[in-house]
C-alpha cells in the first residue's frame, strides 16, 4: 500500500434542486436516470463511484431500482446522506434547509437510524459509509454512527465554515484520513469510525494555522483580495474548481504524502435544472467533459487507485505481510 493513491468519488445521490424550497417540498428524484451514464464514465477509467443516498432516492421510483441495479454489478458502493427534512421524521421546520448537526440528539439518532434502515431494505445493502447533508457532522454523529455500524465518514472540509449560517466550521481540519476524536471531530483520536475528508486545500498551500484563518475569513472580501494576490481556495469538486485548479491540487496532495483523493458533487449535476450549477444540456456535457480530464489526470498521470469508501476502510484494515 505504501506510496499508493487511492481516488474516491462520493456521489451526493439526492433529490432534484435541493437549493430551493420548492425542490426541497417536491423531491423528485429523476436525476437517478443520468446515474447509469455516470457508472459508464467511471468504468471507462477503473473508477469506483460512492453514491450517498438519502431517504427519498432509496425508496422512491425509479431511484430505488436504478441504484439496486448499480449495485448488484459490484462496481460501486451504496452509502447514506441525511437530509433532516427528507429522512423521517422531518417536520415542517426542517424545510428550511436544516443542518443535521442542528437537530436535537433525539431526532438525530432517529433519523440516522430511519435512513439507514430504509436504504437496507429498499436498496438491499446496510450502508457503511456516511456523509452529513450540508457537511451537518458533529460529535454527536460520531457515536451515533458508530452505534450502527458505520466504519467511514466523510463529511470534513479542511476549508468548510458556515457557522455564520448555523453550521459547523472545520476549518484546519487534517486532509488526510484519521479517527476523530469523540469530542472535538477535527482532532485524531479514538474512534472506530475513519474518516476520509474532501479533498480541499488552498494553492499555495498555506501551513494549517494559516489554513485555519484563512477558512475562518469571510469569503467577501477578504478571500477575493487574497485570490488577487494569487492565494486560492481549491476542492476536488468540478463546479467549485476549474479543471486546470482540481489537477494542480490533486498533484500537490500526491507530492505531500496525502494518501487519499476525495472528490465530492452532487447527482442532481447530472441533468439540467437539477441544481444551479448545471441549467442546461450543454451543461451537462461540459460537466462530464471536465469529470473525465480530471479523471484521466488522476487515474493516468498520477496512477491512482479507484477504491470505494468501504473498500478503503477495508485496505487500511487488511494485515500487512
Amino acid at each position: 500500500m505504501s506510496g499508493t493513491t487511492f481516488f474516491m468519488v462520493g456521489v451526493d445521490t439526492e433529490a432534484d434542486d435541493q437549493w430551493t424550497l420548492e425542490g426541497r417540498k417536491r423531491l423528485s428524484v429523476e436525476n437517478a436516470r443520468a446515474l447509469p451514464r455516470l457508472q459508464k464514465l467511471c468504468d471507462a477509467y477503473e473508477v469506483r463511484p460512492s453514491y450517498l443516498v438519502t431517504h427519498e432516492m432509496a425508496t422512491r421510483e425509479p431511484s430505488r431500482s436504478i441504484l439496486r441495479d448499480l449495485f448488484a454489478t459490484g462496481r460501486c458502493e451504496i452509502g447514506a446522506h441525511l437530509h433532516p427534512w427528507s429522512s423521517p421524521p422531518y417536520r415542517e421546520e426542517d424545510l428550511g434547509g436544516r443542518y443535521p448537526s442542528q437537530l436535537d440528539g433525539s431526532q438525530l439518532e432517529t433519523q440516522l437510524s430511519e435512513l439507514t434502515a430504509a436504504i437496507e431494505s429498499s436498496v438491499g445493502v446496510r450502508p457503511v459509509s456516511y456523509r452529513a447533508g450540508r457537511h451537518g457532522f458533529d460529535s454527536r454523529s460520531v457515536r451515533i454512527l458508530e452505534s450502527l455500524g458505520y466504519r467511514v465518514d466523510t463529511s470534513v472540509d479542511p476549508l468548510f465554515n458556515e457557522t455564520r449560517k448555523g453550521g459547523p466550521s472545520f476549518a484546519g481540519a487534517p486532509v488526510s484520513p484519521y479517527r476523530p476524536d469523540n469530542g472535538v471531530v477535527t482532532t485524531a483520536g479514538a474512534s472506530s469510525l475513519l474518516e476520509i475528508p474532501v479533498s480541499a486545500a488552498t494553492i499555495p498551500a498555506l501551513p494549517k494555522a494559516l489554513e485555519r484563518l484563512y477558512a475562518s475569513l469571510p469569503a467577501i472580501p477578504w478571500r477575493g483580495y487574497l485570490r488577487r494576490l494569487g492565494l486560492r481556495a481549491v476542492w476536488l469538486r468540478p463546479s467549485y474548481s476549474s479543471v486546470e485548479d482540481a489537477k494542480t491540487l490533486a498533484s500537490a496532495l500526491v507530492a505531500r504524502g496525502v494518501p487519499t483523493l476525495n472528490m465530492l458533487f452532487h447527482s442532481s449535476e447530472l441533468v439540467p435544472n437539477g441544481s444551479p450549477y448545471n441549467r442546461s444540456g450543454a451543461d451537462v456535457d461540459h460537466f462530464f467533459e471536465r469529470l473525465e480530464r480530471v479523471f484521466d489526470h488522476v487515474m493516468k498521470r498520477l496512477e491512482a487507485r479507484g477504491v470505494t469508501y468501504r473498500e478503503y476502510a477495508d485496505i487500511l484494515q487488511a494485515p500487512r505481510s
